[in-house]
């Protein structure tokens, strides 16, 4: 049967087929909510997968780009993984006013017109990884992540047997310390997810505040700073000016490319400052553009909380 314009239902399965009236690039813009190799809630195969807490419960989405947008989804959260499925893809996302003030930007937006900022309408699930990233390596946190969504997650909804939706802030309040600690995470970060989780539904409102005020809110949890704020902001809801200052690479990525030396934060801020207000999206083509700032030391080692 065929319900709400188009959603086509089963009795597992809910269906959508969306044309998105500007270029687009699946991939690109649905990059950012994967979380490493091994990603037990975000996977590309044949399209992309993904899982989610709703806020009418667990969802599976799978989405695939034809002549026009396939999507399906199963579980409680289907419909509404559904319905948010054009803001997912960059439909709510304005660049219009973007001008490009450096040639690896112009370049880059050259190469990939079909890049959207994503709004996935999720602050939890994007909070959960950003935190496990402070103050860490990739790997690090990475792996943690994997370890606390297998372990304390929910089975996914829908056909893909290891797919796993992330832990929801009640089963983060019910992890015992040792359990942290197994996962690798230490004392600071493991602090700030418990003060988040036990105020989760209030941070939800950030999504709706959007912009600085929705990163503010986000910053009265203890734990959370800028840089977390930003990575959530970027994801939850496609904010366009949220740049991740205090990020161990991103200043001096950002200041190779586009003056050609290393800065720091108050110098990306001023290297970005003719982008505001949608720096971040002049990052993301700095960074889909592969620039690398140069490399000056050994690589920082990852560290094992589990076994200190």
């Amino acid at each position: 049967m065929t319900i709400d314009g188009g959603r086509r239902a089963t009795s597992a399965v809910v269906s959508r087929t969306w044309s998105p009236p500007f270029p687009l690039d699946l991939g690109v813009v649905l990059r950012p909510l994967g979380r490493g190799p091994g990603d037990p809630a975000f996977r590309v195969d044949g399209g992309v997968w993904l899982t989610a807490n709703t806020p009418v419960g667990p969802g599976t989405l799978h989405v695939r780009r034809a002549d026009a947008v396939e999507a399906r989804a199963w579980g409680e959260g289907a419909g509404w993984l559904l319905d948010g499925l054009p803001a997912l893809l960059g439909a709510g996302d304005d660049d219009s006013a973007f001008e490009c003030h450096h040639p690896v930007v112009e370049q880059a937006r050259r190469r990939w017109p079909g890049m959207r900022l994503t709004a996935t309408g999720r602050v939890w699930d994007a909070l959960l990884p950003a935190v496990l990233e402070q103050k860490v390596t990739v790997v690090e946190a990475h792996r943690s992540y994997r370890e606390l969504c297998r372990r304390f997650g929910t089975p996914a909804p829908g056909p893909v047997a290891d797919l796993v939706v992330p832990p929801t802030p009640r089963a983060v309040l019910g992890i015992a310390d040792w359990e942290w600690h197994r996962a690798g995470v230490d004392g600071a970060r493991r602090r700030a997810l418990i003060a988040a989780a036990q105020v989760a539904h209030r941070l939800e409102g950030a999504f709706g505040l959007g912009g600085e005020a929705g990163r503010a809110l986000l910053r009265k949890v203890p734990g959370i700073g800028a840089w977390t704020a930003a990575e959530v902001a970027q994801r939850a809801w496609g904010d366009p000016d949220a740049v991740s200052f205090g990020d161990f690479h991103l200043a001096g990525i950002v200041g190779w490319a586009l003056v050609g030396r290393g800065v720091d934060d108050d110098g990306m801020a001023e290297v970005l400052a003719p982008y505001a207000p949608q720096r971040q999206r002049a990052v993301r083509y700095v960074t889909a553009s592969g620039s690398r700032k140069p490399r000056f030391a050994p690589r920082f080692q990852p560290r094992d909380y589990r076994v200190m």
